[in-house]
């Protein structure tokens, strides 16, 4: 998929389609419990491109890290911005438009197929909701259906959709397969790679080194809090510390 990946991003650009890259950056970032901080002094800038994955063993700072992007958490210090203005100057609101989330666990609000959709875009005509579902290989005629009902993969896509119903510029995944089966794990990870291929990028944290190999266009390690490495796997196969080599699955 990796490679399905760079290809559609190639050809976009040969056929001229001029995609919008921004990028966050963070400067000596802080933040977690002030008793005890996860991420200590973060600095890295972070490309919006394809598929970035966030790999790094458990408590390192993934999940932290990404909840900073959209201002669902905020920094004990330090400074983040994202497309050349700091985050605490955005609305979170307008910034969770632009910067949506999927989580782990996929977000099901009370009613229909329809309803949950409609939470991003309240005026949400029924035929465009359809067009939402089909977008991310779900049948248009499930809005009608309650989301309780759903699959865990089908919730899962469910959420995608809504997300990218506020026509955001970067998706932020936060191990949006860790519950899923294997099946729907694979054809989350095969809407992934699309979503991207078509010019959004996403930020995805991962524990499987199986999808980060399949997925990722560029990686960041992140180890006890802070960047242990980052680059292509090709990059990162050759790193000096065998612990990122084992991060990433090298062979």
């Amino acid at each position: 998929m990796q490679n399905e990946n760079q290809r559609s991003d190639l050809e976009a650009e040969t056929d001229g389609a001029q995609f919008h890259r921004a990028q966050f950056q963070l400067s000596d970032v802080v933040a977690g419990p002030a008793e005890a901080p996860i991420l200590r002094g973060l600095t890295i800038d972070i490309a919006c491109r394809g598929i970035t994955a966030l790999a790094g063993p458990s408590g390192s700072g993934k999940s932290t890290l990404l909840r900073l992007l959209n201002r669902l958490d905020d920094p004990i210090a330090g400074s983040l911005s994202w497309d050349g203005r700091k985050l605490d100057d955005w609305d979170p609101t307008q910034l969770r438009r632009r910067v949506a989330m999927v989580f782990q666990r996929p977000a099901v609000f009370p009613g229909s197929v329809l309803d949950n959709l409609r939470v991003a875009s309240s005026d949400l005509a029924a035929v465009d909701a359809a067009q939402a579902l089909e977008r991310v290989g779900l049948d248009g005629n499930l809005i009608s259906r309650d989301a309780d009902a759903l699959s865990g993969g089908e919730a899962q896509r469910m959420c995608f959709a809504r997300a990218l119903l506020t026509e955001p510029a970067v998706v932020l995944a936060d191990e949006p397969t860790a519950s899923l089966d294997r099946a729907a794990r694979r054809t989350i990870e095969e809407l992934g790679s699309s979503i991207a291929g078509t010019g959004v990028p996403i930020i995805w944290v991962t524990h499987d080194v199986d999808q980060l190999r399949r997925l990722a266009d560029q990686v960041i390690v992140l180890i006890d809090g802070q960047v242990a490495a980052s680059g292509t796997l090709r990059e990162l196969d050759h790193h000096r510390d065998p612990t990122v080599r084992a991060l990433v699955g090298a062979s």
